[in-house]
């Protein structure tokens, strides 16, 4: 009982958190929402862009949707990150998928490939582009990342998958 108790719970959780933090961030002007995420391509893929790795984004268009959260805009790169509002028919390719499931590939546990061939995670358009991109973000190294950033991303990761076995029930595999 108390197990069943518990996992109604983690999954009510898993469904409810995402709605709960779109509300908010819904408040949140564009502007200032797109300059957070300016400094945090600028943070992440510095190395990549010292190495002159971003050059096959210049004058592209890629599309991301965090379809839980209600967060979608629009990234390019030309010597600078441009993040602009979505829209739909300026996107050469779109990702999109829930933010939990973002969270997971952000700290390592999980594959996008794997995500993509489970429909957890939506790549449209341009296909070499998306590898492209895919690519990119896979070569950014995790213990790079600021250890506020990576620390936080961890520890979300690692409750969000204990939530998730929880939620699945006493039957399913343990989390590692």
């Amino acid at each position: 009982m108390a197990t069943g108790l518990k996992a109604g719970v983690a999954k009510r959780f898993l469904e409810w958190a995402p709605k709960l933090a779109a509300k908010p961030l819904a408040l949140v002007p564009f502007a200032v929402k797109s300059q957070l995420i300016r400094q945090m391509l600028q943070q992440v893929l510095a190395e990549q862009e010292k190495d002159g790795e971003l050059e096959f984004l210049a004058g592209r268009q890629v599309a991301i949707q965090i379809s839980d959260l209600q967060l979608e805009f629009l990234v390019s790169y030309d010597r600078g990150w441009h993040i602009s509002p979505f829209e739909a028919s300026a996107a050469e390719v779109c990702f999109r998928a829930p933010s939990q499931e973002l969270l997971l590939v952000v700290a390592g546990k999980e594959d996008p490939d794997t995500l993509f061939f489970q429909r957890r995670l939506s790549i449209e358009g341009d296909t070499e582009l998306g590898l492209e991109v895919k690519n990119l973000l896979l070569s950014v190294e995790f213990d790079a990342l600021p250890a506020p950033v990576r620390v936080s991303v961890q520890k979300l990761a690692i409750t969000l998958q204990q939530l998730q076995q929880l939620a699945a029930g006493p039957e399913a595999t343990p989390v590692h």
